[in-house]
């Protein structure tokens, strides 16, 4: 009898659960997604609107030239060229010590105070305003040689990137399930070898993909460069020197009243958006295939 009496309350439980929602609720979730498209719409216009009035200005002044001569001959060639090489010097500067930092935060000492410490000074860092990082960089590292440089540049894009790739690998990490650091320990594994083996190897696209993000923001920077690495209308000497970047030359030629100058701001607009936009989308690829795996 009790059984045919719970077979009877599963039956109407289901059917309760597969029957249609009330009129008034389903007119109120479409209200709700309506507004909620609505919204976004209005959030998006002034963005999309950006975005079309630097295509249009810039797209007529692209040409390949531009792309191998300096800002004083009309192209952008020694900024693509100094934006890349001071964000690998901040990468290479942030990339090892965020990981092995992700690292110590996510596997070691995890309730010990400098732990805590750490993981507090790394979340104030993603707050500083870029332009106190290039101040800093400027006292550390400009006034110690004397000179502007792409090191000092470098130097300051790490100080961006580190929050970034910190606490993102932190983050990776602790989404390994702690089954397979048991498992490796089953097996004779030790604390460092379950680590670096079992779930560093399985965190490695979630790190790539805080890399990636930390490269996108670096890439767009403008105030810490100005601070440190200046800037330079002809191909940079070498890494001790004044080096050239894809934001500052808008920054700075913005106001041009030259007409060819004006123009080479829009293009090189262009072309900071499609290095940014390429680091994003590489990384949305990398979040995908680990979706996928």
């Amino acid at each position: 009898m009790s059984g045919y009496i719970q077979l009877e309350k599963d039956e109407s439980l289901a059917a309760e659960l597969c029957s249609p929602l009330p009129k008034k609720r389903v007119i109120f979730t479409y209200a709700m997604n309506a507004i909620a498209f609505g919204l976004t719409g209005l959030v998006l216009i002034p963005l999309l609107s950006i975005l079309w009035e630097i295509f249009i200005r810039g797209i007529s002044g692209l040409k390949p030239e531009m792309f191998v001569k300096a800002v004083i001959d009309n192209g952008f060639g020694n900024a693509i060229l100094g934006t890349i090489i001071m964000v690998v010097i901040g990468a290479i500067f942030s990339v090892p010590t965020g990981i092995m930092t992700g690292i110590f935060l996510a596997e070691f000492n995890q309730t010990n105070p400098v732990a805590s410490i750490v993981r507090f000074v790394t979340s104030i860092l993603t707050g500083v305003p870029s332009i106190v990082v290039g101040v800093f960089a400027y006292g550390v590292i400009v006034l110690v040689t004397k000179g502007f440089s792409a090191i000092a540049g470098g130097f300051a894009l790490a100080v961006i990137m580190l929050p970034v790739i910190i606490l993102t690998t932190e983050e990776s990490l602790k989404l390994i399930p702690t089954s397979q650091r048991l498992a490796s320990a089953a097996l004779g594994g030790t604390r460092f070898q379950t680590t670096f083996r079992i779930v560093v190897t399985t965190a490695i696209p979630g790190i790539t993909t805080g890399i990636l993000l930390a490269v996108a923001r670096a890439a767009g920077e403008t105030a810490p460069l100005i601070f440190t690495a200046l800037f330079s209308l002809d191909w940079s000497e070498g890494l001790l020197s004044p080096t050239a970047s894809l934001p500052v030359l808008i920054f700075n030629l913005y106001n041009d009243p030259d007409p060819q100058k004006s123009q080479l701001v829009w293009t090189t607009s262009i072309v900071l958006l499609g290095l940014i936009l390429c680091v994003s989308i590489l990384s949305r690829l990398v979040i995908r295939q680990r979706k996928i795996n």
